[in-house]
């Protein structure tokens, strides 16, 4: 399958099977778009038509272009052959029970009252409660049972606010990294934070042992202070922000992300991702919000547009930043257009439910936090591992496949099929899907594509 699309002066080319990114003239376009239903004959004779002004468009240049094409297309790198589809049930089935990653939910509350929060202000539609020790060391030893040979291993600390309850957070990294050398592991952590609650303390220990920090920012003071409050209703911009740029400092810069949420109030978010660049951070990613649609931060269809607007918007801006030397990261257009995801990765999704769990304060098992509080979605728990297999093996059936609505979609193979989470809350089946959401992470790809190329095109010309 190939897609092709215009964007910021650039005529792009994407074989989606294969995974090649052509950046060509006007002519070339033209010509790979004629070449899948029509002789070299009648491609010449139509594009000598459409270009009759123009002196570069000869008969034989014509015939060398569609001679390139299919060159291309022998070698493949142009309509390329789908040879995923009859082994992508597979992939899943070779890593075993296989357990790589553990969202651990150390505290199911929050210093905070965000009125769009999915995890209903940290309980989860439940009651609020703290891991104790045992219960997170016993996660942490379930994980090491079954990650099988794997040798990196990753737990994100996560909640509600994990802060609240940072000493069972440090605990726990204490007891994991006694557990590394004779287990032959090596635990990576992640922290979530609002940052209400950084100290010092956290600091020094976050910069120590967490390979990354994700800190909750939703970009300009009268957007994030209108939905992120306390529970006296007060914003939380002023405490967090000076706090945050002492912790990024304190890490080099390096290593973090900010983390929005826009809404139906900034559909405009790039403003807001400009604002925290003003700000100083560099790291940043920008979320749409999941809530119901009849939410009062739901996203519109009108508003769809605009956010689709913004990503064009950005990736420009992006690249402009690059070339004057003040870059910006952008969480969702990180490519790599040379290598790319791994084939396992394009088609079998981020495997919720298989190699990744998330761990509630009392120990049961979820496919990931976004499920966590929906009883029918509960796996099991880390004393007697998985227990509902049937589960199991549906979210080891989803992949870029497992939907007949993905079938003739370009993007399938940069979004594996999508998120489980969003196609349940959207279509109560985690084999359906998330219309809206696909519809922007189309806009997100080709936006994210146009920078990659158009940075390897100017880091091309610096070598030359």
């Amino acid at each position: 399958m190939v897609h092709q699309y215009k964007l910021n002066g650039y005529n792009i080319v994407l074989d989606t099977c294969s995974g090649g990114v052509h950046v060509v003239d006007e002519v070339a376009y033209d010509v790979i778009a004629l070449y899948p239903d029509h002789t070299p004959e009648e491609i010449v004779k139509a594009l000598l038509e459409k270009y009759p002004d123009r002196p570069d468009v000869t008969e034989s240049e014509l015939r060398e272009c569609v001679a390139d094409v299919e060159s291309l297309v022998n070698s493949g790198q142009l309509y390329t052959p789908d040879t995923f589809a009859d082994i992508a049930g597979t992939f899943k089935e070779r890593s075993g029970d296989v357990v790589k990653a553990l969202c651990l939910h150390v505290a199911h509350t929050c210093n905070l009252n965000c009125s769009y929060c999915f995890a209903s202000q940290g309980k989860y539609h439940g009651d609020r409660a703290l891991m104790n020790f045992e219960v997170g060391k016993q996660a942490l030893d379930f994980l090491i049972a079954h990650s099988g040979s794997r040798t990196n291993l990753e737990v994100d600390f996560f909640g509600g606010e994990p802060l609240m309850n940072w000493q069972v957070v440090k605990d726990l990294v204490a007891y994991a990294r006694t557990r590394e050398e004779p287990c032959h592991k090596r635990f990576r952590f992640t922290l979530t934070t609002n940052g209400m609650l950084i100290d010092e303390d956290v600091i020094d220990f976050a910069n120590r042992e967490m390979d990354n920090v994700v800190l909750s920012l939703d970009g300009r003071k009268e957007i994030h202070d209108a939905l992120r409050v306390d529970y006296a209703g007060r914003g939380s911009y002023d405490r967090i922000v000076p706090k945050f740029q002492e912790l990024v400092k304190a890490r080099g810069g390096t290593r973090y992300y900010m983390r929005g949420t826009f809404t139906h109030r900034n559909p405009d978010f790039t403003k807001d991702l400009f604002h925290m660049a003003d700000l100083g951070f560099t790291e940043l990613s920008m979320e749409p919000v999941v809530c119901a649609p009849g939410d009062p931060a739901a996203l519109t269809a009108e508003d769809l547009e605009i956010v689709k607007d913004q990503y064009e918007l950005l990736a420009r801006e992006m690249l402009k930043r690059h070339r004057e030397g003040r870059p910006i990261t952008f969480y969702h257009y990180m490519l790599d257009l040379t290598g790319g995801p791994c084939v396992y990765k394009r088609v079998s999704g981020c495997g919720s439910g298989t190699e990744y769990m998330a761990v509630t304060p009392w120990g049961d098992l979820y496919p990931c936090h976004q499920f966590v509080g929906e009883e029918a979605y509960k796996l099991g728990d880390v004393w007697n591992g998985v227990t509902n297999t049937a589960l199991r093996e549906e979210f080891r059936s989803c992949n870029a496949y497992a939907r007949p609505e993905c079938a003739d979609c370009w993007a399938k193979l940069y979004c594996s099929g999508g998120c489980a989470a969003n196609a349940y809350h959207a279509s109560g089946s985690i084999r359906g899907v998330y219309e809206a959401g696909c519809e922007l992470f189309r806009k997100r790809m080709e936006c994210a594509i146009m920078l990659q190329a158009a940075l390897a095109e100017d880091a091309e010309g610096q070598e030359a």
